[in-house]
């Protein structure tokens, strides 16, 4: 369990920064087990369990501004995800060396996937952290769970225990996030760190995406247990995830760091800030999957719980599922309760 470790538990996070190589990936679980990472972590999804491939008005220009802008969303996770085939080779061979690992499921058939794999826990991106079904899903194979809570309001997050301790799981570790990439130094707010740890009483750590070690370090001082941060051999491979990404000699040095920290400046805060509402355009929301008829019946091959988040909120999809179709309506139509019999 989390937190009964008498360390913080740092977490190496891939991401997409192995550009599709195999060997990259192993080079770069190697080289996290070198600098002192107690675990690696993965992210198991398809562009095809993330989102749809759609270029319609809902899904054009989503991310313009940000370090993926010229790409939609389906392209961006075709380019970033994790082949599936590999991960049983990966989680293999870090534990022949030495090093946790474990990943980030997206959504059922990644946890039932994972499984078969026996990690030790399932990390629940922020994005999906409104993505009810999926969370319960997870909790219920009885393995601790860490949620990044980056787009997170107070209901949010405590929807998502519940939804834990509803299956009968209390190993839950909330991290504390800002969900923009690279996320500005000033919006980090640590002194949330405390206070969520007292509002929720589970273990509370930090997936950072800032520039640089100071802030993780900071945050062991206000009560973080775990500290997730991007692990990259080289920034200048580039790849999606690869300029927010830490090289190996700064990863070290933040370990090296982590028990002489000072507490970092910042406010109580649960507020979104301006970068984060932009950024909730990547939370799950339920969406018309194929062209359907008025007094067609809603079912699970023509509304799905997919990004960007324009239509219902996903803990609405039991609910909606056997109503009827109000109108005709198109692929790609984010689903509103006035389109609903």
């Amino acid at each position: 369990m989390l937190e009964q470790r008498d360390s913080i538990f740092i977490i190496a996070e891939l991401s997409a920064n192995h550009n599709q190589k195999f060997e990259l990936a192993k080079d770069t679980i190697k080289a996290a087990k070198s600098v002192g990472a107690d675990s690696v972590k993965l992210q198991t999804y398809t562009a095809d369990t993330l989102t749809i491939n759609c270029n319609n008005k809902f899904f054009k220009n989503l991310l313009k501004d940000t370090i993926w802008e010229g790409k939609n969303f389906y392209q961006l996770y075709q380019e970033a995800y994790t082949p599936w085939e590999w991960h049983e080779e990966l989680f293999d061979y870090a534990r022949s060396i030495g090093i946790d690992i474990f990943s980030t499921p997206f959504d059922k058939s990644a946890v039932d996937f994972l499984e078969k794999l026996n990690p030790p826990y399932y990390k629940i991106a922020s994005f999906e952290i409104v993505d009810i079904p999926l969370i319960e899903y997870a909790a219920s194979k009885g393995r601790p769970m860490i949620i990044s809570t980056g787009i997170a309001t107070l209901a949010d997050i405590e929807e998502a225990i519940t939804a834990c301790r509803r299956v009968g799981n209390n190993e839950i570790t909330l991290l504390k996030c800002t969900s923009s990439y690279p996320a500005p130094i000033e919006d980090a707010n640590l002194l949330t760190i405390p206070n969520m740890k007292d509002t929720f009483k589970v273990n509370v750590g930090l997936s950072d995406h800032t520039m640089g070690s100071s802030v993780a370090i900071a945050s062991v001082a206000l009560g973080a247990k775990v500290i997730e941060k991007h692990f990259i051999l080289d920034r200048n491979l580039g790849g999606p995830d690869s300029a927010f990404s830490m090289e190996p000699n700064e990863f070290k040095q933040m370990v090296e760091a982590i028990r002489n920290v000072e507490k970092a400046l910042g406010k109580v805060s649960y507020e979104a800030t301006p970068s984060v509402e932009k950024s909730k355009i990547f939370a799950r929301s339920l969406f018309i999957i194929k062209n359907v008829k008025a007094g067609e019946i809603i079912t699970e091959e023509n509304v799905k719980s997919i990004r960007p988040g324009y239509g219902l909120h996903p803990k609405y999809y039991i609910e909606i599922i056997g109503k009827r179709f109000r109108r005709d309506l198109e692929k790609g139509t984010p689903l509103k309760w006035e389109y609903i019999e």
